[in-house]
């Protein structure tokens, strides 16, 4: 059994829900607090042993790859002036040289597409995958636990969260079996189910660990829903050759893809920080007594 060294992030997307700021900057470097969308991804990736990053890019993302290079004049800058905690701290963040490595989708053909576009820097290894929109809070970080139900089984995994019954029909749903280890056997996968007929209420939450077969179905995958090449579409074809085990996250999830989404990871990240979030929570209890209704 092959360990899980390589994480993809398809980080192509144009992020227009939040125009007029993705005009110029990529949605994964808008920042939650004081760090951008996609660090606390790849941080996530980091803390569950991944080794390798891979980032499926797009035009005008040059700047991610710019965020995860050394930049020298602001280092040198930063230890002149004595600061040695950001100094530090920005350091620790750095991946080790040749840990990163960058492709271009070129054209928009949904995440189906983006992952098969990563083939030949994962090659034939089982790999994570995390979309880059959906941070994480929790004490131990899902891909973490991911990996570890990984070790146990040896096959693919998917995080999965609970949502509304009545929500289930706009997400990918998956189905529940025995339990095994930390997770359970995933018997059945459908996306964005009629209202009424999903399998459980346990919605696909963005992260995944996959073996390197996906990438031959996906060669020969046809468009699915919105003309382009879904992953599910693929997974479900996998399902039939190699089983899928569900891992069940019950931290927190944030999807930075939408507005509000970003908004609330803003705010709940804020007051898990010591150093600010007695003056946060003090703001926040103000903003609400002099909130007016919206018109």
């Amino acid at each position: 059994m092959k360990r899980v060294r390589k994480a993809v992030f398809p980080v192509a997307g144009l992020g227009t829900r939040f125009l007029p700021a993705t005009k110029s900057i990529p949605k994964e470097m808008l920042t939650v607090v004081d760090k951008p969308v996609i660090q606390y991804v790849v941080d996530e990736a980091r803390e569950a042993g991944i080794e390798h990053f891979i980032f499926v890019t797009g035009r005008n993302k040059a700047v991610i790859e710019d965020h995860f290079d050394v930049q020298f004049e602001l280092y040198d800058t930063l230890a002149q002036r004595g600061k040695g905690e950001q100094l530090e701290r920005l350091q620790r963040l750095q991946p080790a040289p040749g840990q990163t490595s960058f492709t271009r989708q070129q054209v928009p053909l949904g995440l189906g597409h983006a992952v098969w576009c990563a083939r030949e820097l994962v090659g034939n290894e089982p790999f994570a995958l995390l979309l880059p929109d959906m941070i994480m809070q929790s004490e131990k970080s899902c891909m973490r636990e991911m990996v570890e139900l990984y070790n146990e089984t040896g096959s693919n995994i998917i995080a999965v969260q609970e949502c509304d019954p009545a929500e289930a029909h706009k997400y990918g749903i998956v189905g529940k079996g025995e339990t095994v280890h930390t997770g359970f056997r995933i018997d059945g996968m459908v996306e964005k189910p009629k209202p009424g007929t999903a399998p459980s209420n346990l919605f696909i939450n963005g992260r995944y660990i996959l073996q390197p077969e996906i990438f031959g179905i996906l060669a020969n995958q046809e468009r699915g829903a919105g003309d382009e090449i879904q992953l599910t579409d693929a997974m479900l074809k996998l399902e039939k050759q190699q089983s899928f085990f569900g891992y069940h996250y019950r931290g927190r999830t944030f999807d930075c893809g939408s507005p509000e989404g970003f908004v609330e990871a803003n705010v709940a990240f804020a007051l898990s920080r010591a150093d600010i979030n007695e003056r946060m929570a003090g703001v926040i209890e103000s903003l609400l007594g002099e909130m007016k209704p919206a018109r």
